[in-house]
């Protein structure tokens, strides 16, 4: 009988489009209380993205891949997140009428491309205080299970850079 490692399993779910619930719908991101997350890997990693401009966003989905990929997207053996605040949270909304970014066009292939990331469980923590003091409703932003609602952007970031969380910001 062959035996399939657990890594060759997870590889080919990736390829095969499959992921474990990553595109589940769900009505609005679930809240994520920060200092309940763990750093469950030898290497975790938090991406911080406070800004707007798609060329560089799309730079850091680059730099995800990459990082990943020396860890064989395995995430047994790393842990990624995305951490988004002000002009950065514009790439997970499906909705850009009645914000500052209304007249932005972006690519929709930058959202799919962090979509793919997901299946490696690369997750968004969003920021509840840019929705407010933005006036933006949660509604509006896509309705994916790997996205989670943070009461701070900055207060996320530092919470986990002490779990040990490495920090990186593409710019």
């Amino acid at each position: 009988m062959a035996m399939t490692s657990r890594r060759k399993f997870l590889g080919a779910l990736a390829l095969s489009g499959a992921t474990f619930g990553a595109s589940r719908a769900i009505a609005i991101p679930a809240k994520l209380d920060p200092a309940s997350v763990k750093k469950d890997t030898d290497v975790a990693c938090l991406y911080h993205c406070d800004f707007g401009d798609p060329a560089r966003f799309s730079q850091m989905l680059t730099n995800i891949s990459n990082h990943l990929s020396v860890y064989e997207f395995d995430p047994m053996r790393i842990k990624i997140v995305v951490v988004a605040h002000g002009a950065g949270i514009k790439f997970f909304l499906d909705d850009l009428s009645g914000t500052s970014w209304e007249n932005d066009k972006i690519d929709p292939d930058i959202y799919k491309r962090f979509v793919g990331l997901t299946k490696f469980e690369v997750e968004a923590y969003l920021c509840q205080i840019t929705y407010t003091r933005q006036k933006i409703d949660p509604a509006k932003t896509r309705k994916d299970a790997f996205l989670k609602f943070v009461p701070s952007g900055v207060a996320t970031a530092a919470e986990l850079q002490s779990k040990g969380f490495a920090y990186l910001k593409v710019g």
